[in-house]
């Protein structure tokens, strides 16, 4: 028989689509689980606050990316499952394990990840939502947080493509994911070329829907996307009031700036010079015409 045909004797799809839903199971959560993480840590981070608690709170985040980016994955899932929760008497179970460490791993990523987003925000945003008697979280929340997730889009779907392949290595703690259905179609026959060539299309597959994903999201938020000068309309309808107010507020002060720009604009001396020329050539022409 062929490599093909051992193949196809072995493969299930039952099986196969079990182990699929694993993996996208895994991902999908463990990165839920890391962009909720990693936003608390984030915003803790980026508080201008002189409390000592938020001083505190900041430095056990700080301590928590710098354990979970230091270490691999598989280390993480390693000592958990058979060092640390059997001392601590927890049965949780592979796959919430699984789930639990992405999370945790994912969630230190996403931390820096979105640090980086809020920073890039304008902190005219932060303090236009502070002079209209909003609070900070709501500020940060419906003002700033959304504005930074626009812009750091491209990066989650990135960390998402990494969580994907990274579930690879749950396999190590007996959790029946793809890569190990396939290493049992493999351990079938002992004929490991055609099984390992098949996860990798599968791999790219998910890979392929994800980046298209991404893509068609970014698209959607471009469109949404509200300016004030260069001519896009703002869409009032259906926001909150304090948002609203907010918006119409941004407008005023852009079209005030405007009219201040076009007040105060002083002609260049080239400007000036090229004035007179023209009015000079304009007044010679109209002599040459009342001679004739």
């Amino acid at each position: 028989m062929s490599k093909w045909e051992l193949f196809c004797k072995a493969f299930k799809w039952k099986t196969v689509l079990s182990g699929l839903s694993t993996t996208v199971q895994i991902a999908v959560f463990g990165l839920c689980i890391g962009i909720l993480i990693g936003t608390i840590v984030a915003v803790s981070k980026v508080i201008p606050s002189r409390n000592k608690f938020v001083k505190a709170w900041a430095a056990v985040n700080s301590g928590y990316v710098w354990l979970f980016r230091g270490t691999p994955v598989v280390v993480q899932l390693l000592l958990t499952h058979f060092a640390l929760f059997p001392l601590m008497g927890l049965q949780l179970g592979s796959i919430n394990e699984a789930l639990l460490i992405f999370g945790l791993n994912s969630g230190a990523y996403v931390s820096e990840i979105m640090r980086s987003g809020i920073l890039s925000v304008d902190k005219g945003q932060m303090e236009a939502g502070r002079s209209l008697g909003i609070s900070y979280p709501v500020t940060m929340g419906s003002v700033v947080l959304p504005q930074a997730v626009k812009n750091i889009l491209p990066t989650i779907g990135n960390e998402f493509i990494a969580l994907v392949k990274e579930t690879s290595v749950v396999s190590f703690i007996a959790v029946m994911d793809l890569t190990r259905v396939f290493q049992n179609i493999g351990k079938a026959n002992y004929e490991y070329f055609v099984p390992y060539a098949m996860l990798a299309v599968f791999y790219l597959a998910i890979v392929t829907v994800i980046t298209i994903l991404i893509r068609v999201l970014e698209k959607q938020l471009r469109r949404s996307d509200t300016r004030g000068e260069d001519g896009a309309d703002y869409d009032l309808v259906g926001k909150p009031r304090w948002k609203a107010r907010w918006i119409r507020m941004k407008m005023r002060w852009s079209d005030s700036r405007k009219r201040l720009r076009e007040r105060c604009h002083r002609p260049s001396r080239l400007e000036v010079g090229l004035e007179k020329y023209l009015q000079a050539k304009a007044a010679a022409a109209e002599q040459t015409e009342d001679r004739l």
